[in-house]
């Protein structure tokens, strides 16, 4: 019987480690699954830090807050399935009595029954634009000072 390491000739060699194949498997699936393990944990770690408005100084202001979630226009209340955004005095315009407003680089004429006709108590302009099957429509606009 002859010994399988030597029986090659001068050319034979050992095999070690890195040169098996299921080594080099098993490396690179251990590298992958702690990548997969680092993204999942940055993942939930960011879910943590979400950012929320809280008004000045830290502080929410109860009074505010509740007139914001009582705001509606003649399509119903403002803040049930849009989010409202602060627009520029260089995003919207009146011309005749009716309103325009730049909303993703896109004017859109805002439906009158959208206007919100109550004093605006934050006095920057506001849109609540929602975005559906046939395009983007203008929930609620509450115009600004327009300084």
């Amino acid at each position: 019987m002859t010994n399988w390491i030597t029986s090659g000739g001068p050319d034979a060699r050992r095999c070690n480690r890195n040169e098996t194949g299921n080594e080099s498997l098993v490396r690179r699936c251990g590298q992958l699954l702690r990548i997969a393990g680092l993204a999942l944990l940055v993942g939930l770690v960011s879910h943590v830090g979400h950012a929320r408005d809280v008004g000045q100084f830290g502080k929410v202001d109860p009074e505010l807050k509740a007139w914001f979630e009582a705001l509606k226009s003649g399509k119903g209340p403002c803040c049930s399935d849009a989010d409202g955004s602060a627009i520029s005095d260089a995003d919207w315009e009146s011309k005749d009595g009716h309103y325009r407003v730049r909303v993703e680089g896109e004017w859109h004429d805002v439906p009158q029954e959208s206007v919100i006709t109550e004093p605006n108590r934050v006095g920057r302009t506001m849109v609540w634009p929602i975005r559906g099957w046939g395009g983007l429509t203008i929930r609620c606009f509450m115009p600004g000072s327009m300084t």
